[in-house]
Order: C-alpha cells, then sequence, then structure tokens
C-alpha cells in the first residue's frame, strides 16, 4: 500500500520541481556562461584568456549536460561530443586551419561543420593541446576560436528555449490529452529517473572506465577533457548533479544518497592527479578505482531511496548506445 500510495502522488510535484529547481536553471546558467565566454573571445581570442571563462561554461554545462531527452537528446552532441573514440576532433580542427575554411568565420556557416569541431571539447583543444593553442591574435585560428565560442552561445540559447518553449510543457503535460510522448504521470517521472541513472552508469564505465582500460594497460589519453586537467572534476561535478536531480524529483529526505555522495567526494580528495594521467601507478589506479566504486554506489543509493519506493526502473537513454 505505501508503494502504491508513494507511486500515485509525487509524480506531478517531482517532475515539477526538477524542472524549476534544477533543468531550466541549469540551462540558464549554461546560456549566461557560454555567452560570457563568447564576449571574452572578441574581447581577447588568446588561448590564456580564455581558459578561465571556457572551465566556468563546462562548470555550468555539468549542472544539465547528461539529461539527455527532448532537446538535449541530440542538441547536447555538438555542445559536448565525447568520446572522440577516432580522433575527429583534432583532424577536422588542424584542416579547417591549415585551410582557412571560410566557415570558420563565420557563425552561422559554422552550424553546419562537423560537430567535431563545435563545443567544449574543441575549444579544450584550441585552448590547451600543444599543437593549437599557440595561436596569436588576428590570426585564422583566433578568429576560430571565436566562432567556435559565439556558435557555443548560439547552441545554449537554443537548449534553453527549447527547454523552456517546449519540452518542459510536454514534461508537465504527461498523461494530458494530446500528449503522445508520455502517456501517463509515471512516464514522465520515469524518463527523469532514467537520467540520473544513466548519468551516474556513463560516469562510472567511460568518465572513469576508458581511462582505467585493465590493469595491464591503462589508457590516460582517454580521460575525459584531461589537457585541462578537469576529469576528475567532471566526475564529482556530474554526480553531484545527478544527485541534485535525484533530490529535485523526491519530496521526501535522501539521507543514503547524501552520505554516498559524501563518501565519493571524500575518495575523490584522494586522487593525486586530477586529469588521471598517473593510472599507470598501482597505488594511482587503485585511488581511481575507488571513485568509480563510489559512483556505483551513489547510483544504488538513488535507486533504494526513489527508484524502490516509486516502483522505478529505468528505461532508455541515448547515452545508452546501440
Amino acid at each position: 500500500m505505501l508503494c502504491a500510495s508513494l507511486a500515485a502522488t509525487p509524480a506531478v510535484a517531482g517532475v515539477e520541481e526538477a524542472l524549476t529547481d534544477h533543468i531550466l536553471p541549469g540551462y540558464a546558467g549554461f546560456t549566461e556562461e557560454a555567452q560570457a565566454l563568447a564576449d571574452a573571445a572578441q574581447q581577447d581570442c588568446t588561448a590564456p584568456a580564455l581558459r578561465d571563462p571556457w572551465n566556468a561554461a563546462f562548470d555550468a554545462w555539468t549542472e544539465i549536460g547528461d539529461v539527455r531527452m527532448g532537446p538535449s537528446e541530440t542538441g547536447a552532441l555538438s555542445v559536448a561530443f565525447w568520446p572522440d573514440t577516432r580522433g575527429f576532433t583534432p583532424k577536422t580542427l588542424a584542416r579547417m586551419i591549415s585551410g582557412e575554411e571560410e566557415a570558420g568565420r563565420d557563425p552561422q556557416a559554422f552550424a553546419e561543420v562537423s560537430i567535431a569541431a563545435r563545443g567544449l571539447f574543441a575549444l579544450e583543444r584550441m585552448l590547451y593541446d600543444e599543437d593549437l593553442s599557440g595561436y596569436e591574435a588576428g590570426s585564422y585560428a583566433c578568429t576560430l576560436v571565436q566562432t567556435i565560442t559565439a556558435d557555443l552561445a548560439a547552441q545554449a540559447g537554443a537548449l534553453e528555449s527549447g527547454w523552456r518553449e517546449g519540452f518542459a510543457d510536454v514534461l508537465r503535460s504527461a498523461g494530458e490529452e494530446g500528449n503522445t510522448t508520455y502517456l501517463s504521470e509515471d512516464e514522465a517521472l520515469r524518463a527523469l529517473y532514467t537520467q540520473i541513472l544513466s548519468s551516474l552508469e556513463f560516469t562510472a564505465d567511460t568518465r572513469l572506465g576508458r581511462p582505467l582500460g585493465t590493469f595491464e594497460r591503462p589508457r590516460p589519453a582517454r580521460a575525459e577533457a584531461w589537457r585541462s586537467g578537469r576529469s576528475l572534476r567532471n566526475v564529482v561535478m556530474d554526480a553531484a548533479a545527478a544527485a541534485a536531480l535525484a533530490h529535485a524529483l523526491a519530496d521526501w529526505e535522501l539521507p543514503e544518497t547524501e552520505a554516498a555522495m559524501a563518501r565519493l567526494r571524500e575518495v575523490a580528495d584522494r586522487v593525486t592527479d586530477p586529469a588521471f594521467q598517473d593510472i599507470d601507478d598501482p597505488s594511482a589506479r587503485l585511488r581511481v578505482e575507488i571513485v568509480q566504486q563510489h559512483i556505483r554506489a551513489l547510483a544504488d543509493a538513488i535507486e533504494l531511496e526513489i527508484g524502490l519506493p516509486l516502483g522505478l526502473t529505468p528505461g532508455f537513454n541515448s547515452q545508452d548506445g546501440d
């Protein structure tokens, strides 16, 4: 009876709170920081000048970057094209720079180029890669960076608008006549719950699993955003965002989730290299593996405190793969 009661009552409140307390403010924050980055690039396009505003934009993205539904299901790909398993980003950027392609000077035309040359990870290459970041003001590479940042700001605005003016109402109207996306309130709640667990799974299996590789063959160069030293920062911030969305969905206390997040922060503080470039050392590797275990423990706590009482199981998510 308790499970039936919980499943029947909190769905509408949970969806609304997820939107108003987490998702919509998250996209507004990302839009603000992406625009600040674009404005900064117009003032000074050089790599040292843009690293701080780029990191601020990336921080804002972690708040909502793993919510892959509605306009974000495909729209997020050109904001954060990672993992780039075939190395398309450096190849595309190098080709554009060597050929001084006209699209690199036109933010509107740039929206049609490969996603490998767009977004946060293309900018990371331009701002931190030894082979790309030494460009000077007035160069084609400088103009390209200005174009990428302008394009990123446009993408951020489009995503925010797509949520605020469209998809938010699709979630809010779940179960109402005419809503063919979510035929019941529970479907909308389950879709959001899926985002939480999919985010944590992606962090454990990809953000951490890719650089860990195997004990015999660690792959530190496969870490997310390692050139900028953000690998561990992204892990913790993305996990915190998943936990925050869990709190927004629930109208009750989540002590196990809070404790799991606190333990995750504690073990993350023990990692010796935030870029995971030392994981060929067994002791350093163990510290990262412990972080991975605590990401999974956080997911278990959320399943226990939200999924179990609501009778929810996660559905398909765009980050699940084929």
